[in-house]
């Protein structure tokens, strides 16, 4: 087995429960809003804030939009969904900010995540965490879940000034990290931007499959595939 010495890891829906404990924070901004009045079905508003929410960070991910774009559309949308409902661009921001700050102060992890990152601190791996989430609310979370300490750099994408899966993204990650791309895996759960990324960048890459994709319809295979985070336990 190839040694690896740096470990880079997704956080978002890899280690941190990214979209449970957004499930969540979308319901108890629905009640702070009182967004009953407007949406009979809460359903309604939480299926629309989904589907924008996924079109768009694709789209924030290959660099397409900005990210004031993304913070006020991703609520515009399943806003104005609603009945009689007038939608401004402050609601919007103002929304924003409530449901980040209900998302960002809670603790839930991915199941195994404390356990993998324990084991993988005592295996010697200088681990570096890979994101494109904002930064002010990155560093809540990693204080939220207990896990900052266990990583040795942390690698936003605001900071690099480009995005995952972008060479660029790579490029930055490896400078400020001091990892070399043949001693070094990707870890994470967006076949997009984690592991075609670093496949991209000349690294081997290891796909979390939490969402059951396709890896095989892809141009470029991900040198491990697993199942569960205990899995990692077992290869590294």
């Amino acid at each position: 087995m190839k040694k690896y010495t740096d470990l880079f890891i997704d956080f978002d829906d890899t280690l941190y429960d990214t979209y449970g404990n957004a499930v969540i924070a979308l319901r108890e901004t629905f009640e702070a809003f009182q967004l009953g009045r407007y949406f009979p079905d809460p359903q309604v508003f939480y299926d629309a804030y989904w589907a924008a929410n996924i079109d768009l960070w694709s789209r924030y991910s290959k660099g397409e939009i900005t990210r004031p774009f993304l913070i006020v559309e991703r609520f515009r949308r399943p806003l104005s969904a609603g009945q009689g409902l007038e939608v401004t661009e402050e609601m919007c921001l103002k929304m924003s900010d409530i449901f980040l700050g209900f998302c960002s102060n809670k603790p839930g992890v991915v199941d195994g995540a404390h356990e993998l990152m324990d084991y993988l601190k005592g295996k010697g791996y200088r681990m570096h965490m890979t994101s494109n989430g904002f930064h002010e609310v990155q560093y809540k979370k990693l204080a939220a879940c207990g896990l900052r300490d266990h990583f040795d750099t942390i690698i936003l994408s605001e900071d690099a000034g480009f995005n995952k899966p972008s060479p660029q993204y790579f490029d930055y990650a490896m400078k400020v990290s001091g990892a070399r791309p043949e001693t070094t895996l990707m870890i994470g759960d967006n076949l997009q931007t984690d592991i075609l990324g670093a496949l991209n960048a000349g690294l081997d890459a290891m796909l979390f499959n939490r969402w059951n994709v396709d890896a095989k319809s892809t141009p470029q295979a991900p040198t491990y595939i697993i199942d569960s985070l205990r899995d990692i336990m077992t290869i590294l």
